[in-house]
């Protein structure tokens, strides 16, 4: 393995040892606060342009395998780990860690102080940074200040599908997903209750008069929710359809229904990423698993019709919002739970007792 380095937009530079396909990356430096669930991090399409960091300070002892994946690739740009393991136990018949990071072009960095860096982002705020290789550090620190947050692209045109996928349920009800970047096991859970359209996030209006869909659902995915991207399509769209359909929303989906009634979002300093966040809804704590680095304004969702329902322990932020009138609601984190507890994983079964209810 060779030496590399962890650049940071502020001038920190941190010495390591590479591994995976070891060539140089940029991408929005982030972290996990997950001991387990990195494979699902790392194929989980929200991650895309994130240069992803485990709090965690051994990584890859039980290696990985395909089961676990969340799409077909890995889609952070980079990994961080205090320690890499490299003789995993072999629970699945799968990989080392670093094999599989090499197979799918993604490189690593290991040796790193990740408390340091961590706290670091914690108190300043996510930032730019690469895993570099080669060439002089000072260069790649002044490429990398100069060039713009992943985010500032369109990320969910990157991770939805190109065209539709049907997945056929008989006597079922028919459920259309906005794909943003949705992971498998919401497609996963989806399936076992629904016939399922999975959707490409700008698919217009006509297809869900032309297929008599029942609802609607808005997945998770990465980038900013307020994109121009996502503004002209499926907030649009949805905003067409709302009073129509019962709808469901996970994560960006969230942040999405927001907007769609006229609320607005904002990008948060360091966002929630494990399987630990504490969110009470009702008279109830639940644990869940999160993937998110911006949140709901709930003032500006007053007078909208949607209400704020459940909220974070940890800080106070919109966790969960339903809407006074209509049959919509929307969560933050995730309660598929992979990773992650499965504490909230009855919110499937209450939008199927939704939808059942709307004749």
């Amino acid at each position: 393995m060779a030496k590399c380095f962890l650049v940071l937009e502020d001038g920190t530079i941190m010495e390591g040892t590479g591994f995976g396909s070891m060539e140089n990356t940029s991408g929005e430096v982030v972290f996990s606060t997950g001991m387990t669930g990195y494979q699902e991090g790392l194929t989980d399409p929200s991650f895309r342009g994130q240069i992803l960091t485990m709090s965690y300070p051994l990584i890859g002892n039980y290696g990985v395998n395909l089961k676990d994946n969340e799409s077909e690739k890995v889609q952070v740009s980079g990994f961080v780990v205090r320690e890499l393991c490299d003789s995993p136990t072999d629970v699945y018949g799968g990989k080392d860690l670093d094999s599989f990071l090499r197979e799918n072009g993604i490189p690593g960095i290991a040796g790193v102080d990740t408390r340091s860096l961590i706290i670091k982002i914690r108190n300043a705020g996510t930032m730019k940074g690469a895993i570099v290789y080669e060439g002089d550090v000072e260069e790649h620190l002044e490429r990398i200040r100069k060039m713009p947050y992943p985010s500032e692209g369109n990320l969910v045109g990157e991770v939805s599908p190109k065209k539709v996928h049907h997945f056929p349920k008989e006597g079922a009800k028919k459920v259309a997903l906005f794909d943003c970047g949705a992971k498998n096991n919401i497609i996963n859970e989806l399936r076992k209750r629904f016939e399922l359209y999975q959707l490409p996030y700008d698919t217009p209006v006509k297809f869900f008069r032309d297929h008599e869909v029942d609802g609607l659902f808005l997945s998770n995915g990465p980038g900013d929710p307020a994109h121009p991207a996502l503004q002209e399509t499926v907030i649009s769209n949805v905003r067409k359809l709302k009073d129509d359909y019962p709808i469901m929303g996970i994560c960006m989906g969230n942040q999405l229904l927001c907007q769609v009634f006229g609320g607005t979002t904002y990008k948060m300093k360091f966002g929630h990423r494990g399987a630990n966040q504490p969110v009470k809804y009702k008279d109830r704590v639940f644990i869940t698993s999160q993937n998110h680095g911006y949140a709901v304004d709930p003032e500006s969702i007053q007078g909208s019709g949607m209400e704020v329902e459940q909220v974070n322990v940890n800080d106070g932020t919109v966790e969960g919002m339903r809407h006074k009138e209509l049959p919509i609601f929307c969560v933050q984190y995730h309660p598929e739970a992979r990773p992650g507890p499965a504490d909230t994983r009855f919110l499937f079964d209450d939008y199927a007792k939704m939808l059942e209810a709307r004749k």
